[in-house]
């Protein structure tokens, strides 16, 4: 019996996908094709691979700090507890997030098989899915690191490239496997082209299955300042109910670097003909071929040719209007958006920006997304509506001294007991039930009823219904900005 442990790696900024994603709500999630977010996804396409000689465990998911209460309220949302959620202080690479999961994973002697999987992905075909896996995990119990690669439905520019080596004889379901002769870099036009006809090229998925006790024994040979860094931070790290942080000196000071560059490439490169990776290592590698609609969704081009368009090559979602136009990915988040005479665009609304761009020419979208980094702009950090553990808010409107926000709080949550040095604030319920603290005064309030928060005023607000908490906030002072907290009680731990 196999028992596989999933590492779900959703630490990723995933900000290619932008306005839509952005620092703080990644890719990952969204709900992009479907009724699920991408997360979600990740996790539910593992429903039904327990089976044979297969046991899938509850995952872990590493992921960064700033998105821990979302990650897990998706997960609970669709009946999936982590075993435990690892946090990041800062962003790493794939390498130290899944030494940090390995190390994690040996508990009380055991060496569990690790399924790594990206958080934003697209698997269309489930069923091949779960052949490619099963095939996998007889590799990975046989002591092998194992790579999932794509089979290439064209020449692609935009994926790093393995080629396989002769067939893998390790029994009946293994018998699609087969060595790694190497690792490619992304290739130019042309040389994209002469892998797609060579057919021994497979596109990089960054999906991988190995044993834990593997992983270290190659990371600590490739890269033993990364098994260092992250055995410092796990072992100075704190446990916060199903969270685990990692401590956060010994974490920042770790190399930062990917699965492929610390290990697979030395690996691979190390073996005349990856012969099982040599004497050297005693570490074999290998690749499963995966032809199962994949997609890491890299680029808004990327996302057209995912959905299902219309007589007129278009896909559409949210309240659109079109006329002459063709070929064109159009998203309406909070209005009409109308085109005529388009061709081949991709036009992205949300409340606080628009994307408008040749469909060609999506890629870009990283261009942008460093420039509103570099001038400061709050559109590449966040959306207007923000998620916290207690709801969100979202932001109406703002001016010279003024901010006016609507709050949602989820039945029984509350914020944190708080006060502002630099503003006032005025509650007015338009939803659900309220109790408000107010230094040593407690009040209730109901749909239309208000309240105010002079400047420097103990305070909280609670939802004591059974339904969401509806609350329009107006900010008056002469500095708004989030950092004006000073938190005495919260019951989600936040510093």
């Amino acid at each position: 019996m196999s028992r596989i442990l999933p590492i779900i790696l959703a630490g990723g900024s995933g900000t290619r996908l932008w306005p839509l994603s952005r620092e703080e709500y990644p890719k990952q999630l969204l709900r992009l094709t479907g009724a699920n977010t991408l997360l979600q996804e990740t996790v539910v396409r593992l429903d039904g691979l327990t089976g044979g000689q297969i046991e899938i465990q509850a995952p872990i998911v590493s992921c960064n700090e700033e998105h821990r209460f979302l990650t897990l309220e998706q997960l609970e949302a669709i009946g999936h507890t982590p075993q435990r959620i690892l946090l990041e202080p800062v962003g790493r690479n794939t390498a130290p997030a899944l030494t940090v999961a390995a190390l994690t994973s040996q508990v009380e002697g055991q060496d569990p098989v690790l399924l790594v999987m990206p958080a934003d992905h697209v698997i269309a075909d489930l069923a091949a899915f779960h052949r490619a896996m099963r095939t996998g995990a007889g590799l990975a119990a046989q002591g092998y690191i194992v790579i999932f690669g794509v089979v290439p439905t064209h020449p692609d520019t935009g994926y790093g490239y393995i080629r396989a080596g002769r067939a893998i004889d390790e029994g009946e379901e293994a018998s699609s496997a087969r060595m790694i002769d190497a690792f490619v870099e992304k290739p130019d036009q042309p040389t994209a082209e002469a892998y797609y006809g060579d057919g021994n090229y497979l596109w990089n998925s960054g999906m991988f299955m190995m044993r834990a006790s593997v992983w270290l024994s190659a990371i600590g040979r490739y890269r033993g300042d990364i098994l260092r860094a992250c055995r410092r931070s796990v072992d100075a790290g704190t446990i916060d109910s199903c969270f685990f942080r990692v401590d956060p000196g010994n974490f920042e000071s770790c190399p930062s670097d990917s699965i492929d560059y610390a290990v697979m490439e030395p690996l691979t490169s190390s073996a005349s003909g990856n012969e099982g990776a040599g004497e050297e290592t005693n570490i074999r590698s290998a690749v499963v071929p995966l032809d199962a609609g994949w997609s890491d969704i890299g680029s808004w081009r990327a996302f057209l040719d995912l959905g299902e368009r219309n007589a007129s090559g278009n896909l559409t979602q949210g309240d659109v209007f079109t006329k002459a136009t063709h070929n064109c990915l159009v998203i309406a988040g909070n209005r009409l958006v109308a085109t005529i005479g388009l061709e081949d665009a991709v036009v992205v609304d949300t409340a606080d920006a628009v994307l408008i761009a040749n469909k060609d020419h999506t890629q870009d979208v990283r261009s942008l997304v460093d420039w509103l980094k570099k001038t400061g702009r709050e559109e590449g950090k966040t959306h207007r509506r923000v998620y916290r553990p207690w709801g969100d808010y979202e932001q109406l409107d703002s001016g010279e001294g003024y901010q006016v926000k609507r709050l949602t709080v989820k039945p029984g949550a509350a914020l944190s007991l708080q006060l502002h040095h630099k503003r006032a604030e005025h509650w007015v319920v338009v939803k659900g039930k309220a109790k408000v603290t107010r230094n040593e005064d407690t009040l209730y309030l109901c749909e239309n009823e208000s309240t105010y928060i002079p400047i420097g005023t103990k305070h909280r607000l609670e939802n004591c219904g059974s339904v969401p908490l509806e609350v329009i906030e107006v900010q008056s002072g002469s500095y708004l900005g989030e950092d004006d907290i000073v938190r005495f009680e919260d019951r989600y731990n936040r510093n």
